[in-house]
């Protein structure tokens, strides 16, 4: 009785769950397909307009031909070469490209623009995923916990005073908006800047890429027409370590920075709404009641 107790209890609260999941996704599903698909239809035919006017302009080719071209820069471009410029391209397999690479394996990002094309390289990719993305995890979380430690524990909080919870939360609340700014907005500035992105692109890059989604739609240091430091993917990679960390810290922070305000501020309101709810009854300052009769006594001795 206790285990199928239990069961029906697990499946009342799975099912609304699973109910809402799935109108999520087909909700979803429906707004995607309504803001993209005739922008693919007419991509898909602009394509095919380009290559009717270029076989037109190339007589001496015909359509196998290009196919069999087309089919050339897509293999090349799946194996992370871009079709774009020459062979002096920058190599995406040196050491910053490589440590990129990595970044976006163990972080499961996985942008898909470049991927390993030989045997021994997807063998290796494999066995490094299994251990890199477990230590990921791990340091993430210590990453996080230490900095929650240090910067919100919050500790004896029913025992300190009401200014001292207030200079907190606005410490706190201070802390979260300044490192949301260094992480959320100034890196799309500047990646808006390097790539040549509207600060709209550079929000979504970055949003894409900390949330571990990474559709590899745009990616830094890709463009063959821009010549990028050495160390500049080198340096994302080190951003998004950052913004894991900073989001492993505010993802737990946010929810406990909501309660503390609730327990400041909602006493405050239940105290009013029980002075308006009681007739003939009103607050002093220090919270205690205080009758009209009470006034007028306070009154007349005042008087005398």
């Amino acid at each position: 009785m206790p285990r199928a107790r239990l069961f029906s209890c697990w499946g009342s609260r799975l099912l609304p769950l699973l109910l809402a999941y799935i109108c999520y996704l087909l909700l979803g599903a429906t707004i995607f397909q309504a803001l993209e698909k005739q922008a693919e239809t007419q991509s898909r035919d602009q394509l095919q307009f380009e290559k009717l006017r270029f076989l037109e302009n190339y007589t001496c080719l015909d359509q196998r031909a290009l196919e069999q071209f087309v089919q050339v820069i897509m293999e090349a471009w799946v194996k992370g070469v871009n079709p774009k410029g020459n062979s002096t391209n920058p190599s995406n397999w040196d050491f910053s490209s490589s440590l990129f690479f990595a970044g976006t394996v163990v972080t499961t990002i996985g942008y898909g623009n470049l991927a390993p094309s030989t045997e021994a390289g997807q063998v290796f990719c494999v066995f490094y995923a299994l251990v890199g993305i477990p230590l990921n995890v791990v340091f993430l979380n210590h990453l996080g916990r230490g900095l929650r430690a240090h910067l919100a524990t919050l500790e004896g909080w029913e025992d300190q005073s009401k200014r001292s919870q207030i200079l907190q939360i606005l410490a706190l609340t201070l802390f979260l908006i300044l490192g949301s700014v260094l992480i959320l907005i100034f890196p799309p500035i500047v990646f808006s800047h390097v790539e040549g992105w509207s600060f709209s692109e550079g929000f979504y890059f970055a949003f894409i890429t900390l949330s571990t989604i990474g559709f590899g739609d745009y990616v830094v240091g890709t463009d063959p027409n821009k010549h990028y430091i050495s160390v500049y993917r080198s340096l994302a990679v080190i951003w998004i370590l950052l913004g894991l960390a900073w989001l492993a810290l505010v993802l737990p922070l946010g929810p406990l920075l909501l309660h503390r305000c609730s327990q400041l501020w909602l006493p405050r309101l239940r105290q009013g709404c029980e002075a308006e709810k009681a007739p003939g009854k009103t607050y002093s300052p220090s919270g205690i009641q205080v009758t009209p009769q009470d006034f007028l006594i306070r009154g007349r001795g005042l008087g005398n």
